[in-house]
């Protein structure tokens, strides 16, 4: 009886360390698919992260004056509408980024860039379309009222223009599905946020 019981507990170890190392191989086989998923972005993609974080964050910092200096209410709630959209954006591309092992902008390879705001990696990007220049932008920050309105709208609707141009190469270049997204709602954002603009600077 002893010996029958002794043979069933190895029967039954051998049985549980069997599903272990099933389990195991499971679990090793998961992981081994992880790299092939990261494989689905190209350098397309970490492109346009890598250069739309900072094209957003000018956006935003231009679009944060408008609450303490524009004078038409239409132009503050578009300003107010392009912070909250944007905001967002940018923690999605910043997500995209850590998911892909990819630096925050390109020359930063190796670099500690954990505690770094996005703004400040304007000037350390290469030059993108519609981005406003340093000189502008202290002028746009200093004018108040009408004239902060005129120019605001004339330098965002310049700037989103330059949005399209980099989503649309994204759209026609990248392959992650989730920047591919991203583009298309840029675009479809954008487009409609231009005419309301062009409307406001010509009513």
């Amino acid at each position: 009886m002893t010996n029958r019981l002794l043979g069933s507990a190895a029967l039954a170890l051998a049985a549980l360390t069997s599903v272990a190392v099933l389990a195991a191989c499971g679990g090793g086989n998961d992981d081994a698919m992880q790299p092939a998923a990261a494989t689905t972005f190209t350098a397309a993609d970490v492109t346009f992260a890598q250069q739309m974080i900072p094209h957003h964050s000018q956006a935003v910092k231009m679009a944060s004056l408008a609450a303490t200096r524009a004078k038409d209410p239409a132009v503050k709630k578009l300003a107010a509408a392009i912070v909250a959209g944007q905001g967002p954006e940018i923690e999605t591309m910043q997500s995209l980024l850590e998911a892909w092992d990819q630096p925050l902008v390109a020359d930063m390879a190796g670099m500690d860039h954990s505690s770094m705001a996005p703004e400040d990696m304007m000037s350390m990007s290469a030059e993108m379309p519609g981005m406003a220049g340093e000189k502008d932008l202290k002028m746009l920050a200093a004018a108040k009222g009408a004239e902060f309105d005129r120019m605001f709208l004339t330098m965002m609707i310049e700037h989103h223009r330059g949005a399209l141009q980099m989503a649309k190469t994204e759209r026609s270049n990248g392959k992650d599905p989730a920047a591919l997204k991203l583009a298309e709602q840029m675009e479809t954002t954008q487009r409609s946020e231009i005419k309301k603009m062009q409307k406001l600077k010509n009513g």
